[in-house]
């Protein structure tokens, strides 16, 4: 997803998950918000104002989903409530086989603030979690949209900084700019799976700094 980087969950489950009263418990939250960077798993935003605790595959009512740590993920609302059980057979990106950071390419068009989703390789989940992903970006509902549309503004933001980071780097204009690229590469950074892309397509950037994918 990614939507998407990879994330590695933390092992064992929190203790508090063996009695399956709740799913949001501090341990659990305290442990997602680590093993998530602080960020929502789909939309990549850093520090969201609101979380949620969401499960990667649809419950329905099975208490074996419900409180399996390895189907909780640290999500916002409005990807959560995009999500909801209308999606499933997605990407995960906790799962290293899935290779979530190169089977979907993201790409944000700062003039017309639109987000593209190419698959890059053919299979039913990477085009589940294109969809999911693309819903999640333009919205599904007037209110999904009004969402939508604040989360490509900070998106914007973001990859405009990034951008004079890379212009400067090029220019030889600010000497910092090498360490400030490579903390926005980093997982715990915002949106990084756009970044990183900005890097891939660009033969020079991609050999001076695929290196720096943590």
């Amino acid at each position: 997803m990614t939507i998407m980087v990879y994330f590695e969950k933390s092992q064992p489950a929190p203790e508090s998950l063996a009695n399956k009263n709740s799913w949001l418990g501090e341990d659990v939250l305290i442990r997602l918000k680590e093993d998530f960077k602080n960020k929502c798993y789909l939309c990549e935003q850093k520090e969201p104002t609101s979380i949620n605790v969401e499960h990667f595959v649809p419950h329905k009512g099975d208490k074996n989903l419900q409180f399996d740590w390895d189907n909780l993920f640290f999500s916002c609302p409005h990807c959560n409530n995009t999500k909801s059980d209308k999606y499933d057979n997605l990407l995960n990106c906790t799962v290293k086989a899935d290779d979530v950071e190169n089977r979907l390419k993201y790409i944000f068009v700062a003039l017309s603030r639109e987000v593209q989703i190419e698959t890059i390789e053919q299979s039913q989940k990477s085009e589940n979690t294109k969809a999911l992903l693309l819903d999640i970006y333009n919205g599904t509902t007037i209110l999904k949209k009004l969402e939508s549309s604040n989360l490509r503004k900070r998106l914007l933001d973001e990859i405009e900084e990034f951008q004079t980071l890379l212009q400067n780097y090029q220019n030889r204009v600010a000497k910092e700019s090498m360490d400030k690229i490579v903390s926005h590469l980093s997982r715990a950074s915002n949106f990084t799976a756009f970044k990183r892309w900005i890097i891939k397509d660009n033969p020079k950037l991609k050999a001076e700094f695929e290196q720096h994918f943590d």
